[in-house]
């Protein structure tokens, strides 16, 4: 996470507990933010876990998000990729954010953590399309990865399309409509595609493009052609995107 974010939090859980020390207390935990800031990231965790466990805290978000925002940053780190506790970390920081998210569906603490976010999701999303792009023997992975994305981000329209297809690819006709369904829905809601984020944008520049060639597999051009004319105004001045048009035109 940038050090402007973390500035930001920190003064922002300053001023609230000085306004709401009660509330503060009960939904800042300062504490993990001040271990997450100094990159204790074992002792930060040990401490949100005991949060998620006792009875008056379980249920608040903030100890699951610190949870997956450490693991993040372990997954980077080269002695904690070698720890049999952490070598799965990037995965972990998935999961608990899905469990953050579940705890936080009014999105109330969502938007104070943009930087988080991003690089989570492209994580994510490199690690997805490079198990799709392998083949047949990633698009579990593929999928479990997409399907995370939805979890922590169903605002985000990109892991939908791509959720979408993984299903397709895996013979799960019903679930792919329903996820196709969930990102038009998504994308309707954000506005269109020059609206998203860049980092959102990235992945529905592949997730279009992916979808053409699915749709084109099946022997429905048209279908392709229009797949790709969605993105024409947002990504053709992308190499890779104008190759794909241009070879469906």
């Amino acid at each position: 996470m940038k050090k402007s974010t973390i500035i930001n939090l920190l003064s922002a859980a300053t001023f609230l507990a000085m306004a709401f020390p009660a509330r503060a207390q009960e939904k800042q935990y300062d504490d993990l933010l001040v271990k997450y800031v100094d990159e204790k990231y074992e002792e930060c965790i040990t401490k949100a876990e005991r949060y998620t466990e006792a009875d008056n805290t379980k249920k608040d978000p903030l100890p699951y998000l610190y949870m997956s925002m450490c693991l993040f940053e372990m997954s980077k780190i080269p002695k904690y990729q070698e720890m049999e506790d952490y070598k799965k970390a990037d995965r972990d920081a998935l999961k608990y954010a899905e469990k953050y998210r579940k705890k936080d569906k009014e999105k109330e603490f969502f938007g104070n953590y943009e930087d988080f976010w991003a690089e989570l999701n492209t994580m994510a999303q490199e690690s997805g399309l490079n198990e799709y792009e392998s083949g047949v023997k990633g698009m579990s992975k593929a999928r479990r990865f997409f399907d995370s994305m939805t979890g922590y981000y169903p605002e985000n329209p990109g892991p939908w399309m791509m959720l979408a297809l993984c299903q397709y690819n895996t013979n799960l006709q019903k679930d792919g409509d329903e996820s196709m369904k969930q990102y038009q829905a998504a994308l309707d809601a954000a506005g269109g595609l020059s609206s998203l984020p860049e980092d959102q944008k990235k992945l529905m520049k592949s997730a279009l493009i992916h979808d053409a060639e699915y749709l084109n597999g099946k022997g429905d051009k048209s279908g392709a052609k229009a797949a790709l004319e969605l993105g024409k105004d947002v990504f053709m001045d992308d190499p890779e995107f104008k190759g794909a048009y241009e070879s469906f035109h």
